[in-house]
């Protein structure tokens, strides 16, 4: 049987009453520099070896200018129905998800989906996740659990959720801070955010209620890659909001 973790000895709470979706500051994606384009001006050579000089300059600098810029950090959004387990066929159960959508989170380019089955959907109500190939420790999943019209207190939510979630347990056990603050967006809808920060992992973990529905989105990482990837981890989980 799972043991609930009490991370009240580090669990830090704080309250905000910003319409915003979040007070956490989201720094935009990296923009790659385009390549430098150097100067077109012909000097006036005073004999024929610096004039083919200055033409195959030319010709260098005219090339360079037709490659294309780098381009910054794409994304696809994910539409997510909350199909129940009884419900569910293959990757959500809808073939017309964006019509049906009851949630959607952004997923960084070059992630693969891992196919949920039914017995996890029906037992921890995991719905759907992504996971950085490169990576697969580096991920993204959303859980969903009915029959609810609001949260419970934030350290209790917390609590309920790792019940169904070993890793969650083992994270919350080993962490080094636990925080957690109420956010509402324009709507004036709640969520809470957590963002649980360990010597191995780091997590960050927003959870709202809507349709009689919990839905709890989750980005994990181990320390290392959260501290190179942590401006793609931020948006992926800033980007998570219910629908319909």
């Amino acid at each position: 049987m799972a043991t609930i973790f009490s991370p009240s000895a580090i669990f830090t709470t704080t309250s905000s009453t910003s319409t915003s979706t979040s007070t956490t500051t989201t720094s935009p994606p990296l923009t790659k520099p385009h390549l430098p384009i150097l100067s077109t001006t012909k000097l006036k050579l005073p004999n024929l070896a610096n004039t083919a000089l200055t033409l195959a300059a030319a010709t260098i600098i005219a090339t360079s200018s037709t490659l294309p810029a780098l381009s910054a950090e794409s994304y696809a959004t994910y539409y997510g129905t909350a199909a129940s387990a009884a419900n569910y066929g293959g990757y959500g159960g809808n073939s017309d998800k964006k019509a049906s959508a009851e949630y959607v989170y952004d997923i960084p380019e070059g992630w693969k989906e891992r196919l949920v089955s039914k017995v996890e959907k029906g037992t921890n109500g995991t719905d759907s996740e992504f996971y950085n190939p490169k990576k697969k420790t580096e991920k993204e999943y959303l859980t969903f659990l009915g029959g609810l019209r609001q949260l419970a207190p934030k350290e209790v939510v917390l609590n309920n959720l790792a019940l169904s979630d070993v890793n969650l347990q083992d994270l919350i056990a080993g962490a080094d801070q636990v925080s957690a603050e109420e956010t509402k967006d324009d709507k004036g809808q709640v969520y809470y955010v957590y963002e649980i920060d360990s010597a191995s992992a780091h997590s960050l973990i927003s959870v709202t209620c809507a349709k009689n529905k919990l839905y709890a989105h989750f980005v994990m990482a181990p320390a290392a890659e959260w501290k190179k990837d942590q401006e793609t981890l931020k948006h992926i989980h800033e980007s998570f909001k219910t629908v319909g």
